[in-house]
């Protein structure tokens, strides 16, 4: 039989009590809704137990509020949150971010039951308006509230989701296509990488480029690629994690290493011949400037490092795509007009543009759409699908243009 823990005065002491040995003051250690360890103190045991059984009384009230329906959303999330225990912690820490930045401290503050579907449109339509949310970032906000009404409607603390329907319906009004990224061209795609490599200030980020557009890998999993990744060999890579920059719950930013975002992540990708060769001109290069010394997680050896020999911030390579293209563009309208000769202009892309631009020279060479989704890791084969169509559409678009060039109709 296990002995009961004591205090200095010889009384049994609860269970979450202690008492600390240097000073004699009482501790009482509890989990709160949101699954966070609390620490409750006191000089006196007495007084500490008051204490508990003010935080049982609250947690009752909190937890009657909820089944009656009259706490706050902020309530209801808080709660929803805490039973989502296989949640990557990036993901838990991004969907606590969005809710505390755009939700907890305005609506986040309405009473759980008297919020219909308008109330819901019309804080989504004030984020687009007033803060200028552009869609993607909404349905991450709508990703994180849709769920949290659905959880009160299984326990029967209301009867239906108020935000079902809504992000449908802003998304027809404001157009099937807005917030989708589109691929660059092939002439795009060819003038950046060209201009990359023939110039003196960018080519250091050619082998990165070349091995993004060639390997359709997400920014993450590029920037986590270790060298011990690549088999020269077989001319294969594998995708077995990814290196993701984030936000922690105390407000600094750091890597961590992630599996990727779903089981079908986790792939191997054939190796291009340009791509093989930007490994091995990055690997020559590193000889002279020095190797990757970050240790994250406890992974090292990653490829694509900066100067100080530590992995790249996403936002740092979008940010050297952005003065890239901004570069060509101003000399490309210079010497198009010389020319006498339409510019080639490259449009805002980003790091994930390039990955759907990969997909999309896929699918313009690839029918077997089983064979694309499992190289570029889709969960899902309708994200498959969705892109493979809108490539088709451009190449109907090039089959009909050459029936026109070489048969008349009358």
């Amino acid at each position: 039989m296990s002995m009961s823990r004591k205090d200095s005065k010889g009384r049994v002491l609860r269970k979450g009590e202690s008492q600390r040995k240097n000073d004699g003051r009482y501790i009482y250690q509890y989990t709160d809704s949101t699954g966070k360890r609390r620490v409750v103190y006191s000089n006196d045991l007495l007084e500490l137990r008051e204490k508990e059984k003010e935080l049982v009384r609250n947690q009752l009230d909190g937890l009657e509020s909820y089944c009656s329906g009259k706490t706050t959303l902020n309530y209801a999330f808080d709660r929803y949150i805490s039973t989502k225990y296989d949640l990557k912690e990036h993901t838990r820490v991004n969907y606590k971010y969005m809710y505390n930045r755009f939700v907890r401290d305005t609506f986040g503050k309405r009473i759980i039951n008297d919020i219909k579907y308008s109330d819901v449109k019309f804080f989504y339509c004030s984020l687009m308006n007033i803060l200028g949310l552009q869609a993607n970032t909404l349905d991450n906000i709508h990703t994180i509230l849709h769920p949290t009404f659905q959880m009160a409607v299984r326990d029967n603390v209301i009867r239906n989701n108020p935000a079902s329907g809504v992000m449908a319906e802003i998304k027809k009004a404001n157009g099937k296509n807005k917030g989708i990224r589109h691929a660059l061209t092939l002439e795009q795609q060819r003038a950046f990488l060209n201009y990359v490599s023939n110039s003196p200030v960018y080519c250091h980020w050619l082998p990165l480029f070349t091995a993004l557009f060639g390997t359709g890998c997400r920014i993450g999993e590029m920037i986590g690629l270790r060298w011990e990744d690549l088999d020269y060999e077989n001319k294969t890579i594998s995708i077995n994690h990814a290196a993701i920059y984030r936000v922690m719950e105390n407000g600094k930013s750091e890597f961590h290493i992630s599996s990727p975002k779903t089981e079908a992540g986790i792939r191997t990708i054939p190796m291009m011949q340009a791509v093989e060769q930007a490994f091995k001109d990055e690997y020559e290069a590193q000889k002279e400037t020095g190797f990757n010394v970050q240790v994250v997680d406890g992974m090292s050896g990653f490829i694509f490092c900066n100067k100080d020999g530590i992995i790249h911030k996403p936002s740092v390579i979008n940010s050297a795509i952005k003065r890239i293209y901004e570069a060509y563009n101003a000399e490309e309208i210079i010497k198009a007009k010389r020319e006498s000769r339409r510019p080639v202009l490259i449009p805002h892309f980003s790091c994930h543009h390039i990955r759907h631009t990969f997909c999309t020279r896929f699918c313009e060479n690839e029918r077997n759409l089983k064979v694309i989704q499992s190289i570029m890791g889709h969960a899902n084969i309708e994200t498959t699908m969705d892109i493979y169509a809108e490539a088709t559409d451009v190449k109907k678009k090039e089959a009909i243009k050459a029936l026109e060039n070489n048969s008349d109709i009358f």
